[in-house]
């Protein structure tokens, strides 16, 4: 936890190592931890070592729903390619079907 110090005209400032905690909880924030498991994982770390074994399994849960974030985020890109395709074909006059059956060239 982050608690700000005060100077000698009562303005709060942050040292290096506040600096150095707020980027560590961004770089967790950026592996696609949700706020709740980034709470769990700081609880876990400080602790001690004792927690690696949970911290690895909360990081492992974090790759997996990753993972299969990436794999639908291709899925929706390979319909937007196959959709601007089927508009360049439509405007160059090339097809002339729907886009519903143009889909079935790639199943």
């Amino acid at each position: 936890m982050i608690v700000a110090k005060r100077d000698e005209n009562d303005r709060r400032y942050y040292d290096d190592q506040d600096v150095k905690w707020i980027g560590f909880i961004l770089h967790l924030k950026g592996t696609g931890m949700l706020m709740s498991e980034i709470q769990d994982y700081v609880a876990l770390r400080t602790i001690g070592d004792s927690t690696i074994e949970d911290r690895k399994d909360l990081l492992q849960q974090v790759k997996k729903r990753s993972l299969s974030e990436i794999e639908e985020r291709k899925a929706h890109l390979q319909i937007l390619s196959h959709k601007i395709n089927w508009y360049d074909g439509k405007l160059d006059h090339q097809v002339d079907e729907s886009f519903q059956e143009y889909l079935k060239r790639f199943e």
